[in-house]
């Protein structure tokens, strides 16, 4: 993510406003589109930044040069037009134009469009819908519309009015550093023009989770609970190997801050040689690994659901966070890595991602995969059950040449058997919900491997199982 965001860029003089939009990066909530473009194209744009987390386009800007809208100005008032023109129902977007200095020397202005995230799905005039997914705007199969259009009534939640809360409910320092964040000179103006406040002075939902003292008084799961367990088990009753428990409130930025703390000091650790040539408590799971997992679950967890909040598990092997809420319908865990970015608050997603908290959640998974991969460790493991989204992040040393050679999905089922301490096949069916010749292929491999071994009498043994082959 750039350092500098685009309403940053934007603040700049006109002298280097352009320049300064060329050098970011594109990204989820930015695009630039060339002067040349057609109505109907920059309508397409729109349609993927409404249909996600909204954002900015600004038009006069292609190929490293600062063209401007001036050469164009007769495409100025269809550019303007666009959305009411192109999308079905029209895009909730607002343009302006702001001045800049072209690459010739001259004054001259570039168009920027203000696209908000909507509660609606979107489409052009062909009625094809597209997305946002990082830098790019696809096109969405039927299947992945009618889930769009299921997970946006979910999303609505975070756009919700607060009963009883109000701007004296907001933290006004933490408000405050916000606004400076962005160099906007109104917190007030800020929170509507993030979609967390209606012009008549409501609170809502997201505006409550991000910036309120105390946002439990509306919302008493909405807090961060870290737990520490001696060994590798929970245990029950007696046996219950829990070492501490503590729980996190207030905002989400202070929850974020506070239980990352929590994690550091309890983490598994050894003793190594660290970057300042000192030996130091390095932790054998890296932070930005968990650290993502950790930012993840905050922003993208379901807050409508009663009753859960979110848990990070601290093992001596391992760390397990999980969140209220599957994934989003056209999110799937099955290939974390090729998964169709969706965010379930996006209100709460752009502003967590403006106060640098975490990556985009198609990039942050990503980023999870690398860490755990550069440290040696097995890739982070997903799971959903029936109300929520669970990551492992196992500190064992992984044997690539061994993961290269398993077929894909006989870490899903190895983690299972592990999980259980046994399973049958029968039981693997119905923990990874594939089909019975895909669980038998994986046990094949994972047996052949030495990973596995069977016990049972015979191979019509009803009480016959898997289980992990003593090392």
């Amino acid at each position: 993510m750039s350092t500098v965001t685009a309403e940053q860029a934007l603040a700049q003089p006109p002298d280097q406003r352009g320049q300064t939009l060329l050098a970011l990066r594109e990204d989820q909530w930015y695009d630039r589109k060339s002067n040349r473009i057609k109505p109907a194209e920059l309508a397409n744009v729109m349609v993927g930044l409404a249909n996600a987390e909204g954002g900015l386009i600004v038009v006069g800007l292609s190929a490293g040069k600062v063209e401007g809208v001036a050469a164009r100005s007769g495409s100025v008032n269809a550019w303007r037009q666009a959305a009411m023109d192109y999308s079905v129902p029209p895009v909730p977007a607002r343009t302006r134009l702001v001045e800049c200095v072209n690459d010739r020397g001259e004054r001259d202005h570039l168009l920027v469009v203000e696209v908000e995230t909507s509660a609606l799905v979107h489409s052009n005039q062909k009625d094809e819908v597209f997305l946002r997914v990082g830098d790019e705007n696809r096109r969405l199969s039927f299947h992945q519309r009618q889930e769009l259009q299921y997970d946006k009534g979910q999303a609505s939640f975070e756009s919700t009015v607060v009963e009883g809360a109000s701007r004296r409910d907001l933290d006004d320092d933490l408000l405050m550093s916000y606004a400076e964040a962005l160099k906007h000179p109104d917190p007030d103006r800020l929170l509507v023009a993030r979609g967390l406040a209606t012009r008549e002075g409501g609170m809502t939902v997201g505006a409550v989770l991000l910036f309120a003292t105390q946002p439990q008084q509306w919302l008493p799961e909405a807090y961060i609970r870290v737990l520490r367990y001696q060994g590798t088990e929970r245990g029950t009753g007696a046996r219950q190997r829990l070492l501490s428990d503590e729980r996190f409130e207030g905002p989400i930025p202070e929850q974020l801050h506070s239980a990352r703390r929590s994690i550091l000091d309890r983490i598994p650790a050894r003793q190594a040689l660290g970057r300042a040539g000192r030996f130091e408590r390095i932790g054998l799971i890296p932070e930005d690994a968990w650290l993502e997992g950790l930012v993840n679950a905050a922003i993208h967890r379901s807050y409508s659901v009663s009753g859960d909040h979110i848990r990070v598990e601290v093992f001596d092997d391992r760390v397990e966070v999980e969140s209220p809420g599957r994934f989003p319908g056209i999110v799937g865990t099955r290939d974390p890595l090729e998964i169709t970015r969706f965010a379930r608050n996006p209100r709460i997603a752009r502003v967590c991602a403006d106060l640098r908290f975490g990556q985009e959640l198609g990039e942050g998974i990503r980023r999870m995969f690398e860490e755990m991969r550069l440290a040696g460790l097995a890739d982070p493991q997903y799971v959903q059950t029936a109300g929520s989204v669970r990551v492992t992040l196992l500190s064992a040393p992984v044997d690539r040449a061994l993961e290269a050679r398993l077929p894909r999905g006989s870490r899903e089922v190895l983690r299972v058997i592990r999980e259980a301490g046994r399973a049958s096949t029968g039981e693997l069916v119905d923990a990874t919900g594939r089909s019975r010749p895909f669980v038998r292929a994986q046990l094949s491999a994972l047996e052949h491997a030495g990973l596995i071994e069977w016990k049972g009498h015979s191979r019509k043994d009803p009480r016959a199982f898997w289980m992990v082959k003593a090392q």
